[in-house]
């Protein structure tokens, strides 16, 4: 007996689900830890799976994602998150990097969460001197109809943590758009300048 296309339909809904709730739970602890790594000078690109079948670590990471989504939607899977993150919240600096990390992420994968739209580069803090940015949207409200030139919304992250910086309301005609995906321009900052996606 076949599954309709109703079920299949709900069980593509419920992987998606998982997926999506996985990355909100993988994505701040990957990024603790890989900034931690950075902090302490071991600034290289790692991957914690190397298999020598190509196509395999993909595999066995997507599987990992969803198998932690589908975990972290239970009951007790989210009792288990919750008893994770009060024991980071304990240790001073893991906590920072931590919070900041879990905000990034969830402002970008979580599925009502403002997201990155464009990487720029735009002249901050003075004149002369350049800051990569991610334009968040477009300003709107009180704010842009106080200013004469439509605005948008840029967040500059500082270096080598990403997972704070400084919200800015700036001019679109200002801010000089990257041909460079949210993950190389976060590369960037996180190893300082060292790392430079290939043109």
């Amino acid at each position: 007996m076949t599954d309709s296309p109703t079920e299949r339909s709900g069980i593509k809904t419920r992987l998606k689900n998982y997926f999506i709730t996985g990355l909100l739970v993988l994505i701040p602890i990957s990024l603790t830890i890989y900034i931690l790594k950075i902090l302490i000078g071991l600034v290289e690109d790692f991957s914690p799976i190397k298999l020598p079948i190509p196509g395999m670590g993909l595999i066995i990471t997507i599987g990992i994602v969803v198998a932690t989504g589908f975990i972290a939607t239970s009951v007790i899977g989210r009792w288990l998150v919750n008893l994770g993150e009060k024991f980071l919240y304990r240790i001073p600096i893991v906590k920072n990097i931590y919070q900041g990390a879990k905000q990034l992420s969830n402002a970008v994968f979580a599925p009502k969460g403002d997201k990155f739209r464009s990487v720029v580069l735009l002249e901050y803090p003075r004149k002369g001197l350049y800051s990569l940015g991610f334009v968040t949207g477009d300003t709107k409200g009180v704010m842009q109809d106080k200013t004469q030139k439509k605005m948008v919304n840029v967040f500059v992250p500082t270096t080598p943590n990403p997972t704070s910086g400084f919200y800015l309301m700036v001019p679109e005609d200002e801010v000089i758009r990257l041909n460079m995906n949210v993950e190389d321009a976060f590369k960037v900052l996180i190893s300082g300048g060292l790392y430079y996606p290939p043109r």
